[in-house]
């Protein structure tokens, strides 16, 4: 069986060429990331940037060496980026692959036919089906790993000197990420093809004598069960985006469109005639004959709309999620800014604040700590503030213990490393200073979250000098005297803006980085997309070749057949959207209320050009991708040629 699927992908390359593309890009973005990744493990930093020092032990714990790092070389940013791109990246090729073996198997229907006439058994078209997607995957995950490791020095000088990874990196060893990578893509389209193989064994000798590519009216029992567990774990992980789930809610709100587009497509047989049918109303009454056979030919064959819906569904609910959350993160980052500064007046730099005028400066000393009662080092930022001025300039209100009593070897906590940490007013803290000295800290209060202000960690300042007596205050919060006027004060000192200017600077440089984030998460995933929209819907027009041809014997004429062809393009583009659109609407409301708990009159941003844009992109690659080889093949053939 295996060189019968050699030979029928020889003979069908035209019709495997789109899965072969489909999954050689998949493939490049994973190796792409692999490699890039690897770099970033193999990156040690400067001898000096790490120390081993030998951990408090306590509460039975023996001493143990750990190794510390000490660097503000931090590549982590970049690894996270990485990770998120090839889990969207593999994410996305499930999709597409499953989508184009789909059509490969729908297309060959008569075929199988023919070959169950003659005598094979369903167990020998499946194999036959999955040796051929093993053919197509193999060729395609070299050609992509290839790619990927040509395109990896270009990546990594790019991502160097930038503000996720501040330094040189080199390319590593590319073997175990490539074989990674390879692996992935044999594992995906063996997946992606394993549905299409289970249709193509259900084929019986009769399809032989079809002329039409008739569909069966049903699905599967086990894709209904499948598609309703992952719509009851899309739920539920919904109900778990709520103010009490913290910084948690953002990764819920990038993660549960994921799960619910899953079970979307996998339903989707079911799901997208019954929206088709609402959306086909008003295309009826303004289309009239052209809009009714877009509709029928939907619901017709209701598994390749579902497959040409796919890759809309999955980058629109993804990029949509995605962007909304982020933005409504950043709304919710400004709100905390503003609600956390006291003080009117915010100096920024390490030059001391003084002169006339001014009552107090809370001049806070940051500082880096290794947090080591974990198996492995953990980096922490902290700061050490003076909490009789701390408490005047900035909210940090004591949710449990008391800020006053920050003072020795001491330290307030925030709200979420409580959380996450399970610690408690009273537990201790073991961590390393940046001049190596192993300390333990007593907690003596849990405040409130305030990122951008706070940190996760306060000491006492008289601590943070005696162990970085170098350190400067990147901002100083600064109290006007009684009868000053803020806006007054500011022109008299250097670097100083009134708070609302500082915290809207802040608030704008969150939304950007934002940006960069999302740039980098789904530029990738945002270009493979568009090209699996267009590569789906090119080899679906052009499997309609006779039946195109038949309709012009019928009396259409080319225009009718393409504005047929339109008109079906936008149905399944505008049902696609608006699942996503829902997906998108729902995580949406949700992180908002997650992240706005406790906060005031927060701004409501929505990014309705990206998501638009996002929309009518979706729509704009639907229409051309099945305009444009509708076109090529009423202009080269001629209605006599259904008889050939």
């Amino acid at each position: 069986m295996f060189y019968l699927s050699r030979q029928t992908v020889s003979r069908h390359r035209s019709l495997y060429a789109g899965s072969f593309v489909a999954l050689a890009v998949g493939v490049f973005l994973l190796g792409l990331a692999a490699t890039a990744t690897a770099a970033t493990i193999a990156y040690r930093g400067p001898a000096a940037s790490a120390i081993t020092v030998t951990t408090l032990g306590g509460d039975g714990a023996a001493p143990r060496q750990i190794r510390v790092p000490f660097s503000d070389a931090d590549v982590s940013g970049l690894q996270v980026v990485l990770n998120m791109v090839g889990a969207i990246s593999g994410f996305i090729t499930i999709f597409v692959i499953a989508s184009t073996f789909a059509f490969a198997v729908a297309s060959r229907r008569q075929e199988i036919g023919l070959l169950r006439l003659i005598g094979a058994t369903p167990r020998q078209i499946r194999r036959m089906v999955l040796g051929e997607a093993l053919v197509v995957a193999l060729a395609a995950s070299l050609t992509g790993a290839l790619a990927a490791q040509l395109a990896t020095p270009l990546l990594l000088a790019k991502a160097s000197y930038t503000e996720l990874a501040p330094v040189k990196l080199e390319p590593a060893s590319p073997w175990v990420p490539l074989a990674i990578a390879v692996a992935a893509g044999l594992l995906v389209a063996m997946l992606g093809a394993r549905s299409a193989a289970r249709r193509a064994g259900r084929v019986g000798p009769i399809d032989a004598m079809r002329e039409a590519a008739l569909e069966p009216p049903r699905i599967g029992p086990v894709r209904i069960i499948f598609g309703l567990l992952f719509m009851g774990g899309a739920v539920t992980m919904l109900t778990l985006i709520r103010p009490s789930s913290g910084d948690g809610a953002v990764p819920l709100a990038m993660f549960t469109p994921m799960v619910m587009v899953i079970a979307l497509t996998l339903l989707a047989p079911l799901v997208v005639p019954l929206v088709g049918r609402l959306w086909a109303l008003p295309l009826v009454a303004w289309t009239r004959v052209s809009g009714r056979l877009a509709r029928s030919n939907v619901l017709a064959a209701p598994r390749r709309s579902a497959s040409l819906a796919a890759p809309i569904l999955a980058i629109s609910a993804v990029a949509g999620s995605m962007v909304l959350s982020l933005s409504f993160a950043a709304d919710s980052a400004g709100a905390t800014i503003r609600d956390a500064v006291r003080a009117p007046i915010v100096v920024t730099g390490g030059a001391p604040v003084t002169g006339p005028g001014v009552k107090a400066v809370d001049a806070g000393v940051p500082l880096q700590m290794v947090r080591i009662d974990r198996d492995d080092a953990e980096l922490e930022d902290v700061e050490g503030i003076d909490p009789a001025v701390a408490t005047q300039t900035r909210d940090l209100t004591a949710l449990a213990g008391d800020v006053r009593d920050l003072s020795g070897n001491t330290v307030a906590i925030s709200k979420e490393m409580s959380g996450f940490e399970g610690y408690e007013v009273g537990d201790e803290i073991p961590l390393v200073f940046v001049d190596r000295t192993p300390v333990k800290l007593r907690v003596v209060a849990i405040v409130k979250d305030a990122f951008g202000v706070n940190p996760s960690l306060l000491v006492p300042l008289d601590l943070a000098r005696k162990h970085a007596p170098t350190a400067e205050p990147e901002r100083q919060f600064v109290l006007p005297a009684d009868g000053v006027d803020p806006a007054s004060l500011v022109k008299q000192l250097p670097h100083a803006q009134l708070a609302a200017e500082w915290e809207a600077d802040q608030a704008a440089g969150v939304r950007k980085g934002n940006q960069l984030g999302l740039i980098l998460l789904l530029g990738p995933a945002g270009l493979y997309s568009a090209i699996a929209i267009a590569n789906t819907l090119l080899m679906g027009s052009l499997q309609r070749r006779h039946e195109f041809i038949t309709s012009r014997l019928l009396g259409a004429t080319p225009a009718q057949i393409r504005r047929m062809v339109l008109w079906e393009s936008s149905l399944v583009g505008a049902v696609a959207l608006s699942l996503g659109t829902a997906i998108t609407v729902t995580v949406g409301i949700l992180i908002r209320h997650a992240m706005n708990a406790g906060l005031a009159d927060v701004p409501f941003t929505v990014p309705w050009g990206v998501l638009l844009g996002i929309g009518g992109l979706c729509l704009i690659l639907a229409v051309g991708s099945a305009l444009a080889p509708t076109t090529y093949i009423l202009r080269r053939s001629q209605p006599s040629a259904v008889m050939e």
